[in-house]
């Protein structure tokens, strides 16, 4: 779906947004719940309905209270830092920008950042995100909802590249990759090589290796860290 034109005065303050998220997120070591929020922003998105999506609503009590979103207070905070010098910026941009900034921070790809999202005061139900006890035909009801691909599942599952899991938050602990403040494909890597001490297996992980499909996506991302980095990104860019 085409994002709206904005004009240059607003593609003026996104450049100044992207450098203040640079320095905070810099200075916060915060990239890997940056990416987070952006995500959980986005992966409500109904291809059917046309609801949820990068649409701000996150910022709302009614859905960053949502289970599968425990913890996002902390990154909602910090945006406010940015969002309190740049006030014409939506949020929904904002926490797009603030994921693609997170991924940069860390050795990802810069990105041409497509502004444009409005916000939205209306959150979805909870239930759409993914569910990190489930497997793979839980991950493609979510995902499929979307409108996203079995490659889409696999890539933005390397998301996980980054950050650690918290027990506070999703009863889950410890880190993917044994660097989780770079942003690379290490997760590919480790998914394959199989379980190894001290670093933490979703079954939604698990359940990549375990489907025929996602496996193939998996062993190809693997070996092309490149495309993985420009196919991640690709998804915050809608």
């Amino acid at each position: 779906m085409a994002l709206p034109v904005v004009d240059t005065e607003y593609l003026k303050e996104i450049d100044k947004a992207r450098r203040d998220l640079r320095a905070l997120i810099a200075y916060k070591n915060c990239a890997p719940i940056m990416l987070r929020l952006a995500w959980h922003d986005a992966g409500t998105y109904d291809v059917n309905t046309k609801t949820g999506g990068p649409n701000g609503s996150i910022r709302n009590e009614e859905e960053y209270s949502h289970g599968s979103n425990n913890g996002l207070k902390i990154a909602l905070d910090f945006c406010e830092e940015v969002k309190a010098k740049h006030p014409k910026i939506t949020y929904a941009d904002l926490y797009q920008l603030a994921g693609v900034v997170a991924v940069e921070v860390t050795g990802g790809p810069t990105v041409d950042f497509v502004p444009g999202r409005k916000d939205s005061k209306i959150s979805p139900k909870e239930g759409r995100l993914p569910d990190a006890k489930r497997g793979a035909p839980h991950l493609r009801d979510i995902f499929y909802r979307m409108g996203l691909s079995d490659k889409d599942i696999v890539a933005l599952s390397g998301g996980h590249t980054l950050g650690r899991a918290h027990p506070e938050r999703s009863g889950f602990d410890g880190p993917w990759t044994r660097e989780p403040l770079k942003f690379d494909n290490s997760y590919f890597v480790e998914l394959l090589n199989g379980e190894s001490e001290g670093l933490l297996q979703l079954p939604t992980d698990k359940a990549l290796l375990e489907d025929p499909e996602f496996r193939r996506y998996v062993e190809l991302m693997r070996m092309h860290s490149l495309e993985i980095m420009q196919h991640h990104i690709r998804n915050f860019q809608s």
